[in-house]
């Protein structure tokens, strides 16, 4: 089996119903560890071996985060700045990543339409992006595309309940090996590859 780890940054998550729901959802999935960040370092004091170490562990590494100013909270940067570090994540001796699956799990108040060239922000979920796929290109790791539950603020309980579904059948598509990385890659989003 492979092992997936969830690095979650939400810094307000009582006022998040939706990403309360997608995290219950992915709690008992095995092979899976949830490492919340805020909850586990809420003075931003990242204990870098500690994350080096979970990183070796697991095939796949989650960035699930909501979309904040079209970008990640601070948390998720401060976890970049520091823990993949030159010589270690990347650099001519930094392999200590290479091969391993990559992707972000994002919310978003703004419909599916608003992402677009054409629509209210004028860029794609993918472009917004753009800087976690070449953190991962430097890092040698594989970028997937995204999950994205979007329009958030309308959604009904059904339609919260619908993508925490969605998301656990990732995760354990994920664990037992059943997602061909070469076809995911070609895809917008990762919910693509996925039915209720």
């Amino acid at each position: 089996m492979a092992s997936v780890l969830i690095l979650f940054a939400h810094p307000a998550l009582e006022k998040s119903k939706t990403n309360r729901i997608l995290m219950g959802a992915c709690q008992s999935v095995e092979s899976v560890t949830v490492n919340d960040l805020y909850e586990e370092y809420p003075d931003f004091d990242i204990d870098v071996d500690r994350e080096q170490q979970l990183l070796l562990e697991h095939d796949y590494i989650i960035l699930h985060h909501p979309m904040y100013w079209y970008s990640s909270p601070a948390m998720v940067k401060q976890w970049q700045d520091l823990v993949l570090e030159h010589g270690w994540a990347y650099g001519r001796e930094g392999n200590a990543l290479v091969g391993k699956k990559i992707f972000n799990v994002i919310t978003t108040g703004g419909p599916q339409r608003a992402y677009a060239e054409a629509g209210y922000n004028r860029f794609t979920i993918q472009q917004f992006l753009a800087p976690f796929d070449q953190t991962a290109y430097l890092c040698k790791m594989i970028y997937l595309p995204p999950f994205v539950v979007h329009g958030t603020h309308r959604l009904t309980e059904a339609e919260m309940h619908q993508y925490a579904r969605q998301y656990r059948s990732l995760l354990t598509l994920l664990t037992t090996d059943q997602v061909a990385v070469e076809d995911a890659r070609k895809r917008s989003y990762l919910n693509e590859m996925l039915v209720d």
